[in-house]
């Protein structure tokens, strides 16, 4: 139920760090993630990552090929738990997409995420008949990965999808090129409506990691495995505060250099954080507290370097979910062959087969969890480049820029932004039985910019921002534009 309860977390966070223009939208993409992954992996996901797995059996297989639709399962606790790491997988990608991505597309990627693509990394690393499971009967290199909560599994898999998305997708207009496709030199910034959903999305993520990686302990009353789910516990604890401060403080230090007076950022504060839950992830069991804070001090730092690397990249990531969930899932999973300690792992698996570097290990595991993380990359980009490429190639994937620009809201969900209707009916006093007209006079005026920016014509225009508006006389005459808010030309 804590890890189902992220759901509620990624929402906020999304909301808050949309335009209100588009929030609904973006709840309802959330929304739509969880009710996705449930039918995806009821029907086939479960049987991929789980189907048929026997920890006697050595041999190796793809995909799990029994259990579809739940058939013969007895354990539905095991599956509802794995459901909803499922759920969180998916959601990931929500925040990415936000304010441009068309609902029939966002069904389709979740249904397939959850239904193959996610399962197959499951199967790969966490069943004992796949081939990276460390768990196995004859483990990779005789170690295989350690993941123990997801780092590489859950929210590797996650940032690599949405960078792929949001690659192929595009940036949101107006964010790093002007209306006829010219690079700004400053790229415009979309800041979120609401800083308390934002805050209140990352207190409830961090809540809800307890039963992320917690759960994954699978059982409290084994022997020891009291101390496992303690000293998870504190990992997780000690990393988010650790990598928040770090992001933090480097934040502050950046914009002191660069503008001559230090600010303190809560949107760097708050992904530092959640990047730091995501680094310990996959070693939470089996590294020792002080190596947490040193797990997530670094998640910190790469947390800030991979945002700002985005924007010179000019990829447009509204929630920050790349370098979150991407970059720290693989520093994640790289750290646990790097901080591994013996104690620990013999008291969460019951064996030994290598430490991590710093400890005294051969470097075996180390290797495991790299190839580790490259296969995730590898398999990820496999299916879902071609799967956008398809869903751009046939128009699917991203909303008209009309649609962009007056909001998603409007568009799929018939509402309207409250402070534009106030501003129509009472700045401009025009009566309200002429709103229709106002809405379908900028629609036109809209098409005719997209027209004239995809021709290239060389006729002068001017992209305003969702806040402008345009007045109208009593018979519906255009006699003014107007911008409240930001210009771009």
């Amino acid at each position: 139920s804590l890890v189902f309860f992220m759901q509620a977390g990624f929402a906020m966070l999304c909301a808050g760090c949309v335009q209100h223009k588009n929030v609904q939208n973006s709840m309802l993409k959330n929304l739509l993630d969880a009710c996705g992954a449930a039918l995806g992996f009821y029907s086939v996901g479960y049987a991929f990552a789980y189907g048929g797995m026997d920890y006697s059996d050595p041999n190796k297989t793809f995909i799990g090929t029994e259990n579809f639709f739940l058939m013969g399962v007895d354990d539905f606790m095991f599956w509802l738990f794995q459901f909803a790491f499922a759920a969180s997988a998916a959601t990931i990608v929500a925040g990415t997409l936000a304010e441009r991505c068309q609902m029939t597309a966002y069904l389709c990627y979740s249904v397939a995420v959850t239904g193959f693509v996610y399962p197959v990394v499951v199967h790969s690393v966490w069943s004992p008949q796949g081939f990276l499971c460390g768990q196995a009967v004859s483990p990779l290199f005789g170690v295989g990965v350690v993941d123990f909560a997801g780092s590489s599994v859950v929210h590797l898999t996650g940032g690599c999808i949405a960078l792929i998305a949001t690659y192929i997708l595009g940036p949101r207009r107006g964010r790093f090129y002007d209306h006829r496709g010219e690079p700004l030199e400053t790229p415009v910034e979309f800041p979120g409506h609401s800083a308390a959903l934002q805050m209140l999305g990352a207190f409830i993520l961090w809540f809800g990691w307890y039963g992320f990686n917690t759960g994954s302990t699978l059982s409290i009353t084994g022997p020891g495995q009291h101390q496992v789910v303690s000293l998870v516990a504190v990992n997780t604890t000690l990393a988010a505060a650790s990598a928040c401060v770090a992001s933090l403080l480097a934040s502050y230090y950046v914009i002191e250099r660069k503008t001559g007076e230090g600010t303190f950022s809560l949107s760097s504060a708050m992904n530092g954080c959640l990047g730091g839950l995501v680094s310990i992830t996959g070693g939470c069991a089996v590294v020792e507290p002080w190596a947490a804070v040193v797990i997530g001090f670094i998640a910190g730092l790469l947390y800030l370097f991979t945002s700002k690397l985005l924007i010179r990249l000019r990829i447009d990531d509204a929630v920050d979910a790349i370098p979150v969930h991407l970059s720290n899932g693989m520093w994640g999973t790289v750290a646990v062959g790097l901080f591994a300690s013996s104690n620990r792992l013999q008291l969460a698996f019951g064996k030994v087969a290598d430490t991590g570097v710093f400890m005294g290990g051969t470097g075996k595991l180390l290797g495991c969890q790299i190839i580790g993380v490259f296969f995730v990359l590898g398999w990820i980009s496999f299916i879902m480049i071609p799967f956008f490429c398809f869903l751009h190639y046939m128009g699917w994937l991203r909303s008209e820029s009309i649609d962009e620009v007056e909001g998603l809201d409007s568009k799929y969900h018939g509402l309207r932004n409250k402070d534009e209707h106030r501003h129509d009916e009472e700045e401009d006093n025009t009566p309200s039985h002429y709103g229709e007209g106002n809405r379908r006079l900028r629609r036109s005026i809209l098409r005719h910019e997209e027209r004239m920016r995809q021709e290239d014509s060389a006729i002068p225009a001017t992209l305003v921002s969702s806040d402008d508006r345009f007045t109208c006389d009593s018979g519906g005459n255009s006699t003014s534009m107007l911008s409240t808010d930001k210009q771009y030309t």
